[in-house]
């Protein structure tokens, strides 16, 4: 790929900014790559909320990961992040974020090149920006996340995504050696919001349903571990390293898996990320809004059958607003089984 000719800075100094969730942050990833590949000689440094900053760790590309954080002292802590994204002097700053605090970094930046999503409410200061929209629930040609990032940076590259990347280190994979003793599946089965989240019985069912000769992993966070101990008690079956594996390392065991079940969250990322088998099961939200796998090995699985209460928002909910929850309910083992059927 030749570097694009442009009547910019020769040498850009870009600063991406997304300072929401994980997955949000892996998606953004692709934005670094695109950049990478159009001015392999320019700094790239990505802006980012506290408790994220291990999932850019070894990343080739992004020079400097800018640590914002959003728990305590927010606004004190904000101005802070002001004065040193200022110092930094860079040439492009590219928000992927759409919401008040990260416009207001970019704001005053200094920045020559301010660059944003109009849904931002500072976004009338930007010098370029753009349309984020999401498509109708069940639209045939939906745009994904990654799209739609990527029109913010389609003057200064082209029109195309690059797919989302984490780079696991030597270490990373050399914690999971000793799971990878044969062939086995990663379950990731909580999420923030309940709505998003296939429900305990189901994965009960599945892990019961998948070939005897495959090992079970179950990951997570340390506080997913309860949940998956009832998990695994219930199907009589698999192993817990929630809380054991950072994200990383996460991404490493799933890398080698035959298959990767997860929600409509960011461990979905993480396989797309390492270009990992993954299945992805979609409650309440749908794949229309743009969060479904990117890799070709990555498949969607939700309800066959349209109800008049799904999508129930765009993030989910807390509980099922309608009290049955048949998004997740009625959805078929055959249809988490695909590839065993193969």
């Amino acid at each position: 790929m030749q570097v694009k000719e442009t009547n910019l800075i020769k040498t850009p100094k870009f600063l991406i900014i997304q300072t929401a969730f994980i997955g949000d942050v892996v998606l953004g990833t692709a934005v670094a790559e695109k950049l990478h590949i159009f001015y392999p000689n320019s700094e790239i440094h990505f802006l980012l909320r506290k408790g994220n900053e291990s999932l850019l760790k070894n990343h080739p590309y992004i020079k400097q990961v800018l640590v914002w954080d959003k728990s305590k002292n927010k606004q004190q802590n904000l101005w802070k992040m002001i004065s040193i994204v200022r110092q930094e002097k860079f040439t492009h700053v590219i928000n992927l974020h759409r919401f008040a605090t990260s416009g207001i970094i970019t704001l005053f930046s200094g920045a020559p090149n301010k660059i944003g999503f109009d849904k931002n409410p500072f976004s009338f200061f930007y010098t370029h920006k753009t349309k984020h929209e999401i498509a109708e629930p069940y639209s045939l040609n939906p745009t994904h996340e990654i799209q739609r990032n990527q029109l913010l940076i389609k003057d200064l590259t082209d029109a195309y995504a690059a797919q989302p990347k984490l780079y696991p280190s030597k270490e990373d994979f050399e914690k999971t050696t000793q799971f990878k003793t044969g062939n086995y599946v990663c379950i990731a089965p909580s999420s923030v919001w309940y709505t998003k989240q296939f429900p305990i019985h189901k994965w009960v069912e599945l892990i019961k349903a998948l070939p005897k000769d495959l090992n079970v992993y179950l990951l997570g966070g340390y506080g997913d571990k309860e949940m998956a101990e009832t998990i695994i008690q219930q199907a009589n079956r698999g192993e817990n390293l929630c809380g054991q594996m950072n994200f990383l390392q996460s991404a490493a065991l799933m890398k080698d898996a035959v298959m990767n079940y997860v929600n409509d969250s960011g461990p979905l990322h993480f396989a797309s990320a390492v270009n990992a088998p993954v299945t992805a099961v979609f409650c309440s939200t749908v794949p229309a809004f743009g969060f479904g796998p990117t890799n070709e090995n990555g498949k969607v699985v939700e309800l066959s059958e349209k109800l008049s209460c799904r999508p129930c928002g765009l993030h989910g909910k807390k509980e099922c607003p309608e009290g049955h929850f048949n998004c997740a309910n009625n959805i078929k083992m055959k249809q988490l089984l695909w590839w065993t059927l193969k």
